[in-house]
């Protein structure tokens, strides 16, 4: 039997690429691979025919916790002798890369542009300059994209970040696999169904269905609030916008300072930080426009959601979600607040996006993940 092995420091469903490395690894043994997922800490069950390999983590700074499972996870490698190894963070060798948060110094470059210019911004790059672990990060990434590892990126726009990074990195090793919504989940909801969305997202405020005017309900949604999501900017833009319209922001850690800017704004009444929402299917299908006015977002999941539950939906050119949107549906410059608000001006005029399609001959999806996998084996199996 073929033996896989994964490697990621978490085994858990709890995470963008934890969840797609505990589906993946699900997708390999049910496609009869023996498949073993070497990771620092186990946090739920495996799927039936999968292996977990837990290397455990030391206590102390994030630098040492790296650095033991990058040792631990190369000895284990070595030990079992895997027909493919495929890395899904930061490991020393693999056969495979799935490359989902760009390269290191590009993400630098661009979310610094969320940070005000003089000390906020000079701070952040002080950072994350003296970061132990942010030196061992780009060492492995390095590595990572100069040995002869098959690389597969999250959208065209890391393939992008990655060429122009790494210019030895030859074209034909980096392939495109682009994340896909779940049809099942996100989908154009119904009349009755937008209605009780709308009525959810209202009750989050008593000022929501207030006024003459029909409300107009805008939304956005951060894991926390870093200022590369551009929240900050979207507040702001709603100072330029009419008083029947509603921010609803889903997600966050601590929206403090973002409450005391809307506050400070005069627009407090119109923004509303839902916390975690549970149900994001339904969040979309309340919304008439989503937007994410991201600084940095290798291909945010949120857009795609969006699109497929029927959104007319606004994105940056930072993100590689943008790849399946209208020219003027791009925000070229994220910190423009005028243009922001002028573009959501223009999208509230419009009717209803028609039911989104994805592209023909674009790979996406978990499948298309795994039958990339498939053909790194026969290829080493011709060698």
């Amino acid at each position: 039997m073929v033996r896989i092995a994964l490697m990621l420091p978490r085994f858990s469903r709890y995470g963008g690429v934890e969840q797609f490395g505990f589906r993946l690894a699900g997708e390999l043994a049910r496609r009869g691979y023996q498949v073993d997922f070497i990771c620092a800490r186990q946090e739920v069950d495996a799927p039936k025919g999968v292996r977990v390999l837990e290397v455990g983590r030391p206590p102390g700074l994030h630098f040492f916790k790296m650095l033991w499972f990058l040792i631990r996870a190369e000895s284990l490698r070595k030990r079992w002798n895997y027909d493919l190894c495929v890395s899904l963070g930061h490991t020393w060798n693999q056969d495979v890369v799935r490359m989902s948060g760009g390269p290191l110094l590009n993400f630098w470059a661009k979310s610094e542009r969320a940070f005000p210019p003089g000390l906020p911004k000079l701070a952040k790059r002080l950072r994350r300059w003296l970061s132990p672990s942010n030196w061992l990060a780009l060492v492995i990434e390095r590595r990572q994209f100069t040995a002869k590892s098959d690389v597969i990126a999250v959208s065209h726009l890391v393939r992008d970040w990655l060429l122009q990074a790494y210019p030895a990195l030859a074209p034909n090793r980096v392939a495109v696999v682009y994340n896909r919504p779940d049809a099942g989940r996100f989908s154009p909801p119904t009349a009755s169904e937008r209605a009780v969305a709308r009525a959810a997202l209202a009750s989050y405020s008593a000022s929501a269905m207030d006024g003459a005017a029909e409300p107009v309900f805008i939304g956005t949604a951060a894991t926390n609030f870093e200022g590369r999501k551009g929240v900050k900017q979207l507040i702001r833009a709603f100072t330029l916008l009419p008083e029947h319209c509603m921010l609803f922001v889903a997600g966050g850690r601590a929206p403090g300072a973002y409450m005391k800017l809307a506050a400070e704004l005069g627009v407090a009444d119109r923004v509303v930080f839902c916390g975690k929402v549970e149900d994001m299917p339904s969040f979309y299908r309340g919304l008439d426009i989503f937007i994410l006015p991201t600084f940095h977002d290798t291909c945010s999941n949120a857009v795609l959601e969006a699109l497929a539950s029927g959104c007319k939906t606004i994105a940056s050119s930072s993100d590689g979600s943008a790849f399946f949107l209208e020219p003027d549906a791009v925000l070229a410059d994220p910190g423009d607040v005028p243009e922001m608000a002028k573009r959501l001006r223009l999208f509230m005029e419009r009717p209803a996006p028609p039911p989104f399609v994805w592209p023909e001959g674009v790979a996406s999806g978990l499948e298309a993940f795994a039958d990339r996998i498939e053909d790194s084996l026969a290829k080493r199996a011709m060698r």
